[in-house]
């Protein structure tokens, strides 16, 4: 109980630290497009303009939006479901709680996801880059240290290193655009 009570405490006390700016302009499919192409310039887009595919750090990965719902995905494919032990599926969702913070381990239609989901208007330049690095270090850690490069939450039952270099890379690539 008094574990559930710290726990709601900190994310009561760290949601309004991360409050968007009402003044500033939603994230549109177009500058997103300008985010994508400053990380990949050879990142290519759906004909409907809905969905990139690109690569970070010789990892492919998929931008999907949703415009009508407000919906953005970054999806990592990482393997085939069928044959992964058991013991990884569980090491992976001790990842989700601790080690894997924004992004996320998912399973869907027989594979392995890494992924970053977003609303994507009140989506920002720096969480958009932030997501994809992530999503790409959760990929790339699968098997090993299960960690997105960012901090580690604590509490939980991870132990690695942080893969936090790539993060700041993309961050760097945004600032530039």
């Amino acid at each position: 109980m008094l574990r559930m009570f710290v726990v709601l405490t900190a994310l009561t006390i760290a949601l309004p630290l991360h409050a968007q700016d009402a003044s500033r302009e939603p994230m549109t499919l177009e500058r997103l497009d300008l985010l994508i192409n400053a990380v990949d310039d050879e990142a290519e887009r759906s004909e409907d303009g809905s969905i990139w595919q690109l690569v970070i750090a010789d990892i492919g990965l998929s931008v999907v939006t949703d415009a009508s719902n407000d919906r953005m995905r970054i999806l990592v494919p990482i393997s085939y479901v069928e044959g992964i032990d058991p013991a990884l599926l569980m090491r992976m969702m001790q990842a989700n709680f601790d080690t894997a913070l924004d992004a996320r381990y998912a399973i869907a239609q027989g594979i392995l996801w890494s992924t970053f989901i977003h609303p994507l208007g009140p989506l920002t330049d720096e969480q958009f880059l932030s997501g994809a690095g992530q999503a790409v270090n959760l990929a790339a850690t699968f098997g090993t240290t299960y960690s997105s490069g960012g901090l580690t939450f604590g509490g939980g039952d991870s132990e690695g290193i942080l893969e936090r270099e790539l993060i700041e890379e993309l961050l760097k690539r945004g600032e530039e655009i």
